[in-house]
C-alpha cells in the first residue's frame, strides 16, 4: 500500500561536509526536509521508492535497480567522508519487470550499486531512523508525457497489491535559470515555470502539469518535472491534498520540498 509521497530536491550543499557555511543559505529547505523527514519515519515505510534524474539513463526505457545492496558517496563534490548504506528489494524489482510487459511499459532492469546524488542527497536527511529501510531507484526516460504517467499507473497498481508500506519519492530540481548565477545562465521562462508548476500541484491539476508547452519545459532547464510525472501517476485517482513545505532558490536552482498528503 501507498502510505507517503512527497517531492524533494537534491542539492548536494544539504550535506554538511559539502555545504558547510553555504548551508544556511538553504535553511528553509533543511527545515522542510527535517518536517518530511518526520512524516515519513510516522507513516512507517518498509520500502522507498526513488525517482531520480541522475542515475543510468536509457532515452526508451524506464529504469529499475534490481541490486540487493546499495551505497553512496560525495567525492565528485569534494567530500570523502559522508558516506551511506541501503537494502535493496530485488524481489520489487522483479515483480515490476513482469508487470511491465503486461502494460506495455518499456523498461530495463539494472544492477548497480553506487547510486547518483539525486537519490542519495535526499535519502540521507529521510532515512536517518529507518536503518532497516529497503529502497528501490527509479530513473525516467525521454518518452512521452502520458508515458510516464502510464508508469507511474502501473506503479501504483503493484504498490497497491502488496502488504508492504511504500513511500515514493520524486527527487528533481526545478529551474536551473532563475538568475544570472544559474548553472544553467538566466532563463525568462523559469521562474514562470516554477510557479506555475507549484500551482498546478496546488490545485490537482494533473492534466495541466502534463500538458505544459514543451518548449516552455526545455527553456527552463529543469531536472524534475519528468520525476514528478511519473509520481503524479502513481497518486491517480488518490485522494491527497499537496502541501508545500518550502521553496527557495538562494543559488539560481528552484527548491521546492512538498508533501501529497494522503
Amino acid at each position: 500500500m501507498l502510505v507517503f509521497a512527497a517531492i524533494t530536491p537534491h542539492p548536494p550543499l544539504l550535506i554538511p561536509n559539502i555545504g558547510k557555511g553555504e548551508i544556511k543559505k538553504i535553511e528553509k529547505t533543511r527545515k522542510a526536509f527535517e518536517k518530511l523527514e518526520q512524516d515519513l519515519y510516522l507513516s512507517k515505510p518498509d520500502i522507498i521508492f526513488i525517482i531520480s534524474p541522475h542515475g543510468s539513463y536509457f532515452s526508451d526505457a524506464f529504469t529499475i535497480n534490481a541490486h540487493t545492496h546499495f551505497i553512496s558517496n560525495f567525492k565528485e563534490f569534494g567530500d570523502l567522508e559522508t558516506k551511506c548504506e541501503w537494502t535493496g528489494d530485488p524481489w520489487m524489482a522483479s515483480k515490476i519487470d513482469y508487470e511491465h510487459n503486461k502494460a506495455n511499459i518499456p523498461l530495463r532492469l539494472i544492477g548497480e550499486e553506487e547510486i547518483d546524488h539525486g537519490s542519495a542527497v535526499p535519502l540521507f536527511f529521510l532515512t536517518k531512523h529507518l536503518p532497516n529501510i529497503k529502497i528501490l531507484p527509479i530513473g525516467y526516460s525521454e518518452l512521452s508525457n502520458k508515458k510516464h504517467l502510464d508508469f507511474g499507473y502501473m506503479l501504483k497498481d503493484i504498490i497497491m497489491d502488496t502488504d508492504k508500506r511504500i513511500a515514493v519519492i520524486a527527487s528533481g530540481d526545478l529551474s536551473h535559470g532563475l538568475s544570472e548565477d544559474s548553472p544553467a545562465g538566466f532563463s525568462p521562462t523559469g521562474k514562470e515555470f516554477d510557479n506555475k508548476l507549484i500551482e498546478l500541484l496546488q490545485t490537482r491539476n494533473t492534466a495541466g502539469i502534463i500538458n505544459m508547452d514543451e518548449k516552455f519545459i526545455e527553456d527552463a532547464a529543469q531536472c524534475g518535472y519528468r520525476s514528478i510525472l511519473i509520481l503524479l501517476g502513481v497518486m491517480k485517482n488518490m485522494d491527497y491534498q499537496f502541501k508545500n513545505y518550502s521553496y527557495e532558490a538562494p543559488f539560481g536552482v528552484g527548491y521546492l520540498v512538498g508533501n501529497f498528503v494522503l
